[in-house]
């Protein structure tokens, strides 16, 4: 997530709020990022951003090979033989010698649905190579929601943010509804008759939001050009779409975004809304702690988080419209709130120790 694909900083900041959570903290940490192939573009991107948040001789590269760069392996596997506990993000490094060295392995789940789905489906998720599961799908256990247990116990967490890298903003650069994302992002899926789709199945449904809401709406949308009739549809609709590998490339250009944002709208993939998951996006904590107010698609996560004030939830285009004229009757108060709400429940410095002390047991 920080080079496997690079110039992604909202991908990259998704992995750092552990990272520099856990540092933060006392910590000794080390970040392995397993990659199809370690070009000298992924090389050189993963270089840059170690270095600029001081985590040299603390990160490396893993190809499929068991090869390294920024680390040699044996460093790596020395840091690994003291490791007390291993956060893998959707069980993406595979390595057995690496995942052999350590004695608490946790899956963690930042895909909810899709994740349990592929597993059941018979994808190697890495079930059977971990010892704790963890997901940020608050609400799965519950009757509302529809994300397969899998019959592993799963322990549910909000995502961490680290506040003191981001301070809330007062430059605002861009008048507007924003939000960052990928109009796909992979396969969909078919369970028990359930369809569970990408952004761009959700999106279809919104598309008529710019009509109705009284601020403009400009997200930062990866979507391919081939989308022929999806890109018309959008520019019919009155999106005014940046390119996030234009304004979005790194962690740095992702939170001036973000920041200089007058609130998010954030559309869900259409899996984490139809399975009533709780999904939170990382990014949409990310405007909150900006003293930014998120407008979110309802996912169910209302059941842990406060709505009505620097948060939103939405189903519909009238919603959005309605949170729009709510937030800017007092947008103060909504950006006193939103920074609020970030310190209550995202806070690196409370949601780490209990997850960690979760998995320590």
């Amino acid at each position: 997530m920080v080079a496997g694909q690079p110039h992604q900083g909202g991908a990259a900041w998704a992995v750092l709020q552990y990272v520099l959570g856990c540092r933060s903290l006392g910590y000794d940490v080390t970040l392995v990022q397993p990659v199809a192939s370690a070009t000298p573009d992924a090389v050189g991107y993963f270089r840059r951003v170690v270095e600029a948040f001081g985590l040299d001789g603390q990160a490396a590269l893993v190809d499929p090979a068991g090869a390294t760069a920024g680390m040699t392996r044996e460093s790596l596997l020395a840091r690994m033989d003291r490791a007390d506990v291993l956060f893998n993000i959707s069980g993406m490094l595979r390595d057995e010698e690496m995942l052999a060295a350590i004695p608490r392995r946790v899956l963690l789940d930042l895909d909810p649905a899709f994740n349990q789905i592929w597993h059941l489906q018979g994808a190697d998720m890495g079930f059977d190579r971990h010892t704790h599961f963890v997901t940020i799908a608050t609400q799965i256990g519950q009757p509302s929601c529809t994300v397969p247990e899998c019959d592993v116990p799963w322990i549910t967490t909000l995502q961490p943010i680290v506040l003191d890298a981001w301070p809330v903003s007062n430059t605002l650069t861009h008048d507007a509804l924003t939000t960052v994302g990928h109009w796909r992002s992979y396969g969909s899926v078919v369970h028990d008759g359930v369809f569970y789709g990408q952004k761009a199945h959700a999106w279809r449904g919104l598309m008529g939001i710019p009509s109705v809401v009284a601020k403009p709406c400009m997200p930062a949308l990866a979507i391919h050009a081939d989308e022929i009739r999806d890109l018309a549809a959008l520019d019919a609709a009155g999106w005014q779409r940046f390119d996030p590998s234009q304004v979005c490339d790194t962690p740095a250009t992702y939170q001036a975004f973000v920041a200089g944002s007058w609130a998010e709208l954030g559309i869900a993939k259409s899996g984490y809304v139809v399975s009533g998951s709780g999904w939170f996006s990382d990014r949409s904590i990310a405007y909150l702690a900006s003293g930014r107010p998120v407008i979110a698609h309802d996912t169910g996560f209302s059941a842990v988080l406060p709505i009505g004030e620097g948060l939103m939830a939405f189903s519909t285009p009238t919603d959005v419209a309605e949170a729009v004229d709510a937030i800017a009757s007092d947008y103060s108060k909504h950006r006193r709130r939103a920074r609020e709400i970030a310190e209550e429940f995202f806070d690196a410095r409370r949601v780490l120790p209990l997850l960690v002390d979760r998995v320590l047991g």
